[in-house]
């Protein structure tokens, strides 16, 4: 089986929403970048107090533990959807209303490290779908919230999207 090739999605693969996460992304192999993540993920939470995980930057801003909840949740959203679309499934896939699901994710009342032990488990089994999906799929082209999307595109927002939030986490919960 041939590999499949993540290259870097142009404009017309994904809603402009999305260009912000994919510019993110350094460029290179965007699973090498997805499998780094992850090490840095957890290097990065190395040591933090699990006290800091009720954090709040401002008033009604999400907690550390609500924002790593919500990187998992959207990964979960973002890897349903490339299933979907990598497997030839044509069907409309709906959005979904982050700040409505962070409340309900029960994230504030988990560990920092059982959170984090989450977001190991969930980029793994992104990992083994992308590294496993047919050759021409991440071409595949879908709609989900109401917007055209092609695989490729999915990838490079998962990576992107989680790169975002590990700089506001290092910026605005870490920082001293």
């Amino acid at each position: 089986m041939t590999p499949p090739r993540y290259d870097r999605p142009d404009g017309s693969e994904h809603d402009p929403y999305y260009a912000k996460y994919i510019e993110g992304v350094p460029d290179g192999d965007v699973l090498q970048a997805l499998e780094r993540q992850d090490a840095d993920f957890q290097q990065m939470m190395k040591g933090v107090p699990e006290a800091k995980g009720d954090f709040a930057y401002a008033p009604g801003k999400w907690t550390l533990k609500e924002v790593l909840g919500h990187i998992a949740d959207t990964e979960r959203v973002f890897c349903y959807r490339t299933l979907r679309i990598a497997r030839g499934d044509a069907t409309p896939l709906p959005g979904f209303d982050e700040n409505a699901w962070v409340p309900e994710s029960g994230a504030k009342q988990r560990t920092l490290s059982d959170l984090l032990a989450e977001l190991s488990a969930i980029r793994a089994a992104t990992l083994a779908l992308l590294k496993n999906i047919p050759a021409e799929a991440p071409l595949r082209r879908g709609t989900a919230n109401n917007k055209g999307i092609t695989v490729r595109a999915l990838v490079w927002v998962t990576a992107g999207h989680a790169l975002h939030h590990q700089r506001l986490i290092r910026e605005r919960y870490l920082a001293p």
